[in-house]
C-alpha cells in the first residue's frame, strides 16, 4: 500500500512541470530563459512588452495587456514612446508596470549617449546618428537638440534646448549662445525631429537655422550642420548646401 501511494506521488510530481509550463509563471520562465539564451532573437513585439510589464508588477499574466498596448500604439517603439497618461488609459496598465516600459527606453538612451561622448564626431557620425534616431524618431512632439563639439571635433555634450511646436519664436539664440559658452564649445550641430516623419524642412526650420548660425558666428563658433530626424532617416542642411 505504501509503495502504491509512493508511486502515485512520484507520478504526480512528474506531471507537475507540464502543468507549470501552461501556467503564467511557466510562460514567463520560458520567456526569461529564451532571452538569457539568445537575447531578443525570435521574440514577438508583444512578448517584449510582456517582459517589460512584468519587471515591477507581480501580477501573473500581462499577455492581454501587452497585446492591447501593441494594438493601440501599433509598434514596439510606439508603446515605449507613448506618454504615461495614454499608456495608463489601456486596461491593465498602472504605475507599477509603467515603470518597466519607461525604464528600458531611458537606459537605452543613456547607454547610446555615453557611447558618443568624447568621440570624434566625423569618425563616429554613424553612432551619433543612431543615438539621435533612437532618441527622436518616435517622439510625438518636436524636440530641438544641440550637439556641442570641442576644438578637436569631439562630442562634449548633447542638450535639449526646446520641446514643443517648433517656430521661429520658440528657440532663443541668446540661450543657445549661453549654453555654448558654458561648455566652451568650438562647434555645434543642431538637430530636431519631425513627428510626422517628413524630412522636408519648413520655412521656420530655414529661418531658425539662419538665426542660430548668425548667433554662433558672433562668438566665433562654427555650425557644422542642422539635421532633421524623420522616422529612421534624416535630412542634412549641410549636405544640401543650405548652410
Amino acid at each position: 500500500m505504501q509503495l502504491f501511494e509512493r508511486n502515485q506521488e512520484i507520478s504526480r510530481m512528474g506531471q507537475q512541470p507540464a502543468k507549470d509550463a501552461r501556467s503564467p509563471a511557466g510562460h514567463y520562465r520560458r520567456l526569461r530563459e529564451r532571452f538569457l539564451a539568445n537575447g531578443l532573437d525570435g521574440f514577438l513585439d508583444y512578448e517584449v512588452i510582456e517582459l517589460l510589464l512584468k519587471l515591477a508588477d507581480p501580477r501573473p499574466d500581462h499577455k492581454a495587456t501587452a497585446k492591447a498596448l501593441l494594438s493601440r500604439f501599433k509598434t514596439l517603439g510606439g508603446v515605449l514612446e507613448a506618454p504615461p497618461s495614454l499608456l495608463k488609459s489601456v486596461k491593465g496598465v498602472g504605475d507599477k508596470n509603467l515603470f518597466g516600459l519607461k525604464l528600458v527606453q531611458a537606459v537605452a538612451r543613456r547607454y547610446l549617449k555615453e557611447g558618443i561622448i568624447e568621440k570624434d564626431y566625423i569618425q563616429s557620425a554613424d553612432q551619433v546618428l543612431a543615438y539621435l534616431v533612437h532618441s527622436l524618431k518616435n517622439r510625438n512632439r518636436e524636440q530641438f537638440v544641440m550637439i556641442m563639439l570641442n576644438g578637436r571635433n569631439q562630442v562634449i555634450d548633447l542638450a535639449t534646448i526646446f520641446e514643443g511646436s517648433l517656430t521661429t519664436s520658440a528657440v532663443y539664440p541668446r540661450e543657445v549662445v549661453k549654453l555654448i559658452l558654458e561648455h566652451d564649445a568650438a562647434a555645434v550641430i543642431f538637430v530636431h525631429n519631425h513627428p510626422s516623419g517628413s524630412l522636408s524642412p519648413s520655412q521656420d526650420d530655414h529661418r531658425i537655422t539662419k538665426r542660430l548660425k548668425q548667433a554662433c558666428q558672433s562668438i566665433d563658433v562654427q555650425v557644422h550642420d542642422h539635421l532633421i530626424i524623420g522616422g529612421n532617416d534624416y535630412f542634412s542642411f549641410a549636405d544640401q548646401g543650405l548652410l
